[in-house]
């Protein structure tokens, strides 16, 4: 399987673009934040020091605390694939955080967002 140069990339990087698409839309970093901590577990404090540390997306991942157990509950389409078809794991939760961010930015309801499992 191809190596994607984005698993390299600086979690660093990405964020200021995140931020930037969000309030673009008039929503808030608080908002970003909110769904990064709901995908991944990393409170506020560690979302930042994953900033400062630099770490690629690979390493992001790999140091989640713990990723949302509704995660396959985010599907759709992002870069013109279906998120919930993406075979690689890792490409698999970057392409879902893109989603929510997706989401954050074109004014989705927060509770939609987070995505609970519908009820028996």
């Amino acid at each position: 399987m191809t190596r994607h140069r984005i698993f390299d990339m600086s979690f660093a990087s990405i964020y200021p673009l995140y931020i930037t698409k969000v309030e673009r839309k008039g929503h808030t970093q608080e908002e970003l934040d909110q769904v990064l901590t709901w995908l991944t577990g990393y409170d506020s404090a560690a979302l930042q020091q994953t900033i400062t540390e630099e770490i690629t997306l690979e390493e992001f991942f790999d140091r989640a605390p713990e990723m949302n157990p509704n995660v396959d509950l985010i599907t759709g389409v992002i870069c013109g694939i279906r998120v919930e078809e993406i075979e690689d794991p890792l490409m698999q939760k970057i392409r879902y955080m893109d989603k929510l961010v997706d989401e954050v930015a074109r004014g989705k309801k927060m509770t939609s967002i987070l995505r609970k499992p519908v009820a028996a």
